[in-house]
């Protein structure tokens, strides 16, 4: 039968396209890998990768394969899990996928109070685009993902954690920054600032600026928050940022104005996720909720002057 090692130097063949990248990832040599993929094709009877003079690519039976074989890879990864989990509270090193608009502004604290609670405990931190984070923990790359909901694949548990209020900022010299009552009159044709169309946030701006008649600027497009702050400070247009990230950029200070506006009361929602089957499933719902205490007590401390 198949090894489970070959499945390993497959999928990782899949994922890098590549025997000597490939090797690499899976902690082999490449001589080892390519013989051992060989090895696996004549016990299957069937061409797996087709080999190039720069690369290699699986072919359509060793693509199926090879997906069939990460899940079988995941699955025996929750079982060993599981039987740690059976002597042992978690510990080692837990792989995060967080968003890069929530990430640097709520888990810093996360993680120290986690630590405090279990020492032995350590965090491997990716940020990324959430949708895919999302095909990263499906297929077993990390561990849990914290972002903006929805957060969609296959097998997943979701748990909703919080909703962050999302708040209206402008330069301080904007005639809007100097009027102490704003209506939603006020901000309509507004030309607004928001990231890339990957994130969710993005999504979250274009629903805000439907809802009061804002508009959405296409020719500039932040690739972090700090861009789209940077942005609005020069002029360019008004816009939407995540209150944890304005309680710590804007707490004492800043370039850009937060604007009160009546009946204001943008926000998103943050969730977390791993998979179904991971055997630590109870211990990850005990990160879940350090992380929704930590969110609360941040979230307390954020004067939302937009609302």
């Amino acid at each position: 039968m198949p090894t489970l090692r070959q499945f390993q130097y497959l999928v990782a063949v899949a994922d890098h396209r590549h025997f000597g990248r490939a090797a690499q990832a899976a902690g082999a040599s490449q001589p080892t890998l390519s013989h051992q993929l060989r090895a696996l094709e004549a016990r299957l009877g069937v061409t797996l990768v087709e080999r190039r003079t720069h690369g290699a690519e699986l072919s359509p039976i060793g693509r199926e394969i090879a997906e069939r074989a990460r899940r079988v890879l995941v699955q025996v990864k929750d079982i060993r899990d599981l039987a740690e989990r059976a002597s042992e509270s978690l510990a080692g090193t837990l792989r995060f996928g967080v968003s890069p608009t929530l990430g640097p502004y709520l888990m810093p604290p996360v993680i120290a109070a986690l630590h405090r609670a279990q020492p032995d405990l350590r965090f491997y931190m990716r940020e990324g685009i959430p949708d895919l984070q999302a095909m990263e923990l499906v297929k077993g790359s990390i561990d849990m993902l914290l972002g903006p909901l929805p957060i969609e694949g296959e097998n997943l548990t979701i748990e909703p954690l919080f909703r962050e209020p999302l708040m209206l900022v402008a330069p301080p010299d904007h005639p809007l920054a100097t009027q102490n009552k704003i209506s939603k009159d006020d901000l309509y044709g507004a030309p607004v600032l928001s990231l890339d169309r990957r994130h969710h946030l993005h999504r979250d701006v274009a629903e805000q600026c439907r809802l009061h008649g804002m508009h959405l600027l296409q020719d500039y497009e932040g690739t972090s928050l700090d861009s789209v702050r940077q942005m609005v400070a020069s002029g360019l247009g008004l816009g939407i940022l995540p209150a944890l990230y304005v309680r710590s950029e804007l707490a004492h200070g800043g370039d850009i104005a937060l604007l009160a506006v009546d009946g204001w009361a943008a926000s998103r929602s943050i969730g977390i996720a791993w998979r179904s089957g991971a055997g630590f499933a109870d211990e990850y719902m005990s990160v879940a909720q350090k992380v929704a205490d930590e969110a609360k007590i941040l979230l307390s401390n954020v004067v939302n002057q937009a609302g």
